[in-house]
């Protein structure tokens, strides 16, 4: 079995460019306020959520292991 993911988005900083959408689109959706939510709080680990994150242009997705909360996007600098 491979690591489960928590997957948030600050919606405080997320303005909608749906880049997260277009990578991932069965992990996350714009609601009606054009604003990124996760379908679910928690994904299967998974590339296209990775570059999910990666590609979001203001960085409001955050990723973390889900049984330990260890940071997997974004790094730590």
């Amino acid at each position: 079995m491979g690591d489960r993911w928590a997957v948030e988005v600050d919606r405080r900083i997320c303005i909608g460019s749906a880049m997260c959408v277009n990578h991932a689109p069965d992990t996350f959706a714009l609601d009606s306020a054009r604003q990124s939510r996760p379908a679910s709080p928690e994904t299967d680990a998974d590339e296209r959520v990775l570059a999910a994150a990666e590609g979001c242009p203001v960085e409001a997705i955050v990723i973390t292991l889900a049984d330990s909360g260890d940071v997997v996007f974004p790094p730590e600098e």
